[in-house]
């Protein structure tokens, strides 16, 4: 009788807190390292968090391994971007009612009003808006919220921890935020072209005009005639500035470079895709110093 009360108050702990790992932390698996990097700031050490994707491979064809996916099957709480970044989330075939928190719910969305489905269908088009809102550092509010939520219907005994460090988090935002805004004030306004669709809401947020992005349609690499135009209207626009990504065509980037006479500098997009951004502050840090420097 004594082993059967302790099974049934064990699973009725679960029940109420959700899955915990060993360490007796709540498992929570996102699709990105920066919704981790979001989570851990809000989750302190109640968490335990895995990302599915490398912040090195492109998040929009990852291929999650059998131990992930047990992992996935598992957690607590599944943290995803949403919108269409991750085409291959809808055949992970989870099952109904999964604790999927799609965390572009409440996000300020750029782009929604152009749709991009085109008739091949190719995935990872942003049809449903911009799907790199984290790049607008003003996003992490809105997304730690549902986070902190999320978190709090798992452990609703660790809300008040949560909220505190959902707060300091916020109080370091805002000091950074005011930090990197005057590093880039005196450039406002400078017209840039991107490679990849990647940076609409760092452009928007610190006042740069993207006036072109070199892939016509996100994902597929521009045609000759198409790189003729983009170059012959950088000159004339007189763009400066080309950002690149870290997977960006390396031959690609030169012949923009080389027939425009702007400069290059390679932004990262991701927590953890450059030693220097291992956090959500670092890769803001890391972007913004290397744009002043091109731009300067």
């Amino acid at each position: 009788m004594q082993a059967v009360l302790a099974l049934f108050l064990s699973l009725a702990l679960i029940a109420v807190t959700g899955p915990v790992s060993a360490a007796g932390k709540l498992d929570v698996v996102t699709t990105t390292a920066d919704l981790k990097a979001l989570v851990l700031a809000v989750g302190a050490g109640r968490v335990a968090v895995e990302s599915l994707t490398s912040p090195s491979q492109d998040p929009h064809s990852a291929e999650i391994k059998p131990a992930q996916l047990a992992r996935l099957r598992s957690a607590a709480l599944i943290v995803r971007i949403g919108l269409d970044h991750e085409p291959w989330f809808r055949r992970l075939n989870l099952p109904a009612g999964a604790p999927v928190l799609d965390a572009s719910r409440g996000a300020r969305l750029l782009q929604t009003e152009t749709p991009r489905l085109r008739v091949e269908r190719r995935s990872h088009v942003h049809a449903f808006g911009n799907t790199h809102y984290w790049l607008d550092p003003e996003n992490a509010r809105p997304v730690t919220a549902s986070i902190m939520e999320g978190l709090t219907r798992l452990s609703p005994a660790d809300q008040a921890s949560f909220a505190a460090s959902r707060t300091e988090f916020l109080g370091k935002l805002d000091q950074r935020l005011t930090a990197w805004k005057a590093a880039l004030a005196p450039y406002q306004g400078t017209k840039v072209v991107v490679i990849h669709d990647t940076w609409t809401y760092f452009a928007d947020r610190f006042g740069l005009s993207i006036v072109a992005a070199a892939e016509p349609n996100p994902g597929v690499p521009p045609s000759s005639a198409e790189l003729a135009t983009l170059t012959r209207h950088m000159r004339e626009a007189g763009v400066r500035v080309i950002i690149a990504d870290p997977h960006s065509s390396p031959a690609l980037v030169k012949h923009i470079a080389a027939h425009s006479g702007a400069t290059v500098v390679t932004l990262v997009p991701s927590v953890g895709a450059d030693p220097a951004a291992d956090n959500y502050f670092s890769l803001f840090e890391l972007n913004v110093s290397r744009l002043v420097a091109a731009l300067r």
